[in-house]
């Protein structure tokens, strides 16, 4: 059968500081090669929803799977699916990912018979089972593993046995050049474990593996990471190096092999100090940025997101990470409950240490132990604004004024490492990625302005209460629907399908019923 896997568009706000490779997508698209089938990919981060349309009517696949990781991504998946059920009737639809594994029910129901399955739980394991299912008799997937229809549920999805047998299908993947993390530009991405053993209230990583902790062997680790050609590594793990002598065993491998590259990686500040060595000796591979979840800079906001880690801990890590020469970003999440004061004493303290210093919303997300305990206050169910920077619960502050203190605060810590300053601070670092043709970490020096506006923000909340999308008949009827999401062709650039594509899809469809 012929297989298209899709990734959609970027997210808002984080297409400023990264543009990832679609790593779990081109996993799952390699465990439908092995199995026999013809399989291409298209990463919407970088192509347009006219490529899209364009592959979708030239190539006419049997099998179309959106990739659903990301709660934000969901209005755009079900527009697609929606224009994709008009122009290619025949086709079986389906999508699966992290988030979408928790809201299953909801995708199909608010598809209104756009899609014909979600596949929870890992995609690896469940699309050969699907697709060997569709080509038998594609009314009957029970039997598939964490297949979910609109009449059924199957069996709960079932683990990959080992991470050894996982190879990711990067030729698939057609703009390569164009996958960057902060300096790491271009960066391909690599997983080592996949699991968290940490049950912080606002991560869903815990729940999706229930507890499952699973490790890539070393020798494999290192052959995978030596057929990358890109000089950027963003290792994909929840917490990197969580076992010490993992990750030596891999460092150890690639110094043998001689492997030259720059990592980017996520971590925890107690897993830092217990595993100092491993670390130092990954700074002398290649170490560029590592990024820790601190999410408060006290001990109530630590205890309150179940972190089960000290504050002295987590200053101690700054430190000894600063110590290791590399460049170090933090993560720090802003409570709807703040007011301008705490917002203050934040800045404050972020203008105090030399790091990088993101700032996220606390956001209920399915699968969190906030969405249980949070999601009757909603103040929304559009998933668009479900990316970390929006308010989703209500907020201390008029929401005007809380975003604007959020956006200053942002822009003030924006500009300690972006703007002229940290142009000349990378001037070294612009120079060579030119020379190589690469503009991805240029462009987002000067986007911050021109995305991070408290005007715009407020403008993402203001959608129409009905779905719409301008397509011939029988698309063309406004229907009425839940609050699940609003969502129509009037928000943010790259969040929809927009006008010209909108003709592009009129016209084939029209072309191919003549």
């Amino acid at each position: 059968m012929k297989f298209l896997a899709v990734h959609p568009s970027c997210l808002m706000y984080s297409k400023i500081y990264l543009r990832l490779e679609p790593l779990g997508l081109e996993l799952v698209a390699a465990a439908a090669e092995r199995a026999g089938h013809s399989v291409q990919l298209i990463d919407l981060q970088c192509e347009s929803h006219r490529d899209f349309f364009r592959s979708v009517h030239r190539w006419r696949p049997d099998v179309i799977a959106f990739c659903g990781n990301y709660l934000a991504n969901v209005p755009e998946i079900i527009d697609l699916a929606r224009a994709t059920r008009d122009l290619l009737p025949d086709a079986f639809i389906c999508v699966g990912g992290h988030s979408v594994s928790f809201i299953p029910e909801e995708i199909l129901r608010h598809a209104d018979g756009a899609v014909d399955c979600v596949l929870t739980g890992e995609g690896e394991t469940a699309i050969t089972g699907l697709l060997h299912a569709i080509a038998q008799n594609r009314r009957d997937l029970k039997q598939v593993p964490g297949c979910v229809t609109p009449d059924h549920r199957s069996p709960p999805p079932a683990f990959v046995k080992s991470l050894d047998d996982l190879l990711p299908a990067r030729h698939l993947a057609r703009h390569r050049r164009k996958y960057f993390i902060g300096q790491l530009d271009p960066a391909a991405s690599i997983e080592f474990s996949r699991g968290c053993p940490w049950d912080c209230v606002f991560c869903s990583a815990w729940t999706f593996y229930g507890r499952n902790y699973r490790v890539k062997t070393p020798e494999c680790a290192v052959e995978e990471l030596a057929r990358i050609r890109e000089p950027g590594i963003f290792i994909v793990d929840d917490v990197a190096f969580i076992q010490a002598e993992h990750g030596m065993q891999i460092a150890e491998g690639i110094a043998r092999r001689g492997i030259r590259k720059r990592y980017y990686l996520e971590t925890r500040g107690d897993v830092l100090l217990r595993n100092k060595e491993v670390f130092k000796l990954w700074k002398r591979l290649g170490l560029n940025t590592m990024f820790l979840g601190l999410e408060a800079i006290d001990e109530e906001g630590l205890k309150r997101y179940r972190k089960r880690v000290t504050l002295n801990k987590n200053f101690e890590a700054l430190e000894y990470a600063r110590s290791l020469d590399v460049t170090v970003a933090v993560n720090i999440i802003a409570d709807p409950s703040w007011d301008r004061e705490r917002f203050k004493v934040v800045r404050d303290w972020c203008l105090e240490i030399p790091e990088v210093v993101n700032i996220s919303i606390n956001t209920p997300y399915p699968g969190t132990e906030t969405w249980h305990t949070e999601s009757r206050r909603l103040t929304t169910r559009d998933y668009r604004l479900f990316d970390i920077q929006h308010a989703v619960l209500p907020t201390k502050l008029p929401l005007p004024e809380f975003y604007k203190e959020l956006v200053e605060t942002q822009r003030v810590l924006s500009r300690k490492h972006l703007g002229w300053e940290g142009l000349r601070q990378c001037a070294r670092i612009v120079v060579r990625h030119l020379l190589r043709g690469q503009t991805n970490f240029l462009r987002m020096i000067w986007k911050f302005n021109s995305v991070y506006r408290p005007d715009l923000q407020l403008a993402d909340h203001e959608q129409p209460t009905k779905y719409e999308i301008n397509l011939p008949p029988p698309s063309t009827a406004t229907v009425e629907r839940d609050e699940l999401y609003i969502h129509r062709g009037s928000g943010r650039k790259g969040r929809q399908i927009d006008h010209h594509t909108e003709e592009f899809v009129n016209a084939t469809r029209m072309g191919a019923a003549g």
